[in-house]
């Protein structure tokens, strides 16, 4: 009975006009056409800032889609993608704009100790922000295309799991400046002495994260310029090889603060092997600190 009453109600039902069939038939072809396609993250000198800018807001509406409906595991591995295309976009539009890069610092007014920018780059400068990026100077003349500190922070805070979600909150505070500008450390010797403290923790906290690799490269390299210094920022006085009063004061907090840490055992060290004045070639030897530059 009820296959009945089905067929005769499509029986009865009345034919559709044929202009209407045509409108339907239209919309669906535009609805079509409409589906945005981003551009390939390999670079190519035909792409303009305009389709960089819509494949970026495209890549961040899929990714909060994704972390919406995602567990926390499957979020970390939303982050890890979303940042690798974000940086290859980010690279493209570097090359399209390395004359602006190239010319950025020449912007800068000694007089009036501020920049002054032709209306060219104040625009592409607001549309970056509306993304997320920023210019940033690094130093030697040379300006980057970042995007802002806590920009990731922003949109994965508390949707990944505990150690991604401890790692990208640090990654936007040392973000917020430069960490060393012509061959030279410009946060404090303090502040990369907390840094190492922050990862040697993370890693005690987190021995099973997928992000251990990083963590340990990135710790490798601040002890390396704990210790060492760099080309502008040595820790010792390279004539004689005399450790400066700085240093040894900063060695001497973290093994005051953190008695049982990695990093002021490796501090004591150091210290030690100054104070018996052997050859500075031979301390870094004994040493055997290696960067991952």
């Amino acid at each position: 009975m009820l296959s009945v009453l089905v067929f005769s109600c499509k029986k009865e039902a009345p034919e559709m006009p044929e202009t209407k069939m045509a409108h339907d038939s239209i919309a669906k072809t535009e609805v079509k056409e409409d589906i945005f396609k981003p551009i390939d993250t390999a670079y190519s000198p035909a792409y303009k800032t305009e389709d960089y800018m819509k494949a970026l807001q495209y890549y961040r509406t899929e990714a909060e889609k994704e972390i919406a409906a995602g567990s926390p595991e499957q979020n970390n591995k939303v982050y890890e993608g979303y940042v690798e295309v974000r940086n290859k976009y980010i690279q493209g539009l570097s090359r399209l704009h390395t004359d602006i890069l190239d010319k950025y610092v020449n912007y800068y007014d000694s007089d009036s100790e501020s920049y002054k920018f032709p209306e060219q780059i104040k625009d592409l400068a607001a549309r970056f922000k509306k993304e997320g990026l920023e210019f940033r100077e690094v130093g030697e003349g040379m300006t980057e295309i970042w995007s802002v500190p806590n920009y990731y922070y922003l949109i994965f805070k508390n949707k990944v799991t505990p150690d991604y979600n401890a790692y990208i909150a640090q990654m936007a505070i040392e973000a917020k400046d430069n960490y060393a500008v012509d061959a030279g450390l410009v946060i404090s010797w303090k502040e990369l002495g907390n840094r190492l403290i922050f990862w040697e923790n993370f890693m005690k906290k987190y021995p099973q994260s997928p992000l251990l690799k990083t963590v340990k490269k990135d710790y490798n390299n601040y002890l390396y310029d704990y210790l060492y210094g760099m080309d502008n920022t040595p820790t010792y006085e390279r004539a004689d090889g005399k450790l400066y009063d700085e240093n040894r004061n900063e060695y001497n907090r973290i093994i005051k603060k953190y008695p049982g840490s990695y990093t002021a055992k490796r501090a004591q060290e150091f210290l030690n092997l100054f104070d018996s004045k052997i050859p500075v070639d031979q301390i870094r030897e004994k040493m055997n600190v290696v960067s991952n530059y």
